[in-house]
């Protein structure tokens, strides 16, 4: 795609927006609709449309398969997290009243950030994952 530069350089002023409505909807997902699945779903369609117009070899530079790997794996832990955390302090696998007893609704606010995050973290990841899978099918010979 290097002769595509109307393409480049529209990705090149697209990418920050879509990471940053990705950003927004993350962050927004308690208070409305969206939150960690949606979120990590446009963060990887950023990557990805990085990876079409920039070539798979730049986007894994950019993004190593390992690194994903371990997004996705850190994201696991901190949705797991957050649920034995509430259920040490008492409650039940992902009570958030039990984060913070003294003010039930800031724990359970800090217990859907965190879980939204982590899904969000594990979704970009994972996506990120299999479209390189995908992409490197006709590559190996």
């Amino acid at each position: 795609m290097k002769d595509h530069d109307i393409l480049r350089v529209t990705a090149k002023a697209l990418i920050p927006l879509i990471f940053l409505f990705g950003l927004y909807v993350q962050f927004h997902g308690d208070f409305g609709p969206g939150g960690g699945f949606q979120a990590g779903v446009i963060f990887a369609a950023a990557i990805i449309l990085y990876a079409l117009i920039f070539g798979l070899d730049e986007a894994k530079a950019v993004v190593p398969p390992r690194v994903l790997e371990i997004i996705a794996s850190l994201g696991v832990l901190l949705y797991a997290g957050v649920g034995v955390v509430t259920m040490i302090k008492g409650g039940t696998f992902l009570a958030y009243n039990a984060l913070d007893p003294a003010h039930p609704t800031h724990g359970q606010h800090v217990g859907i950030l965190l879980v939204e995050l982590g899904v969000g973290l594990t979704v970009t990841a994972v996506m990120c994952a299999i479209f390189f899978a995908f992409a490197e099918r006709g590559r190996r010979t």
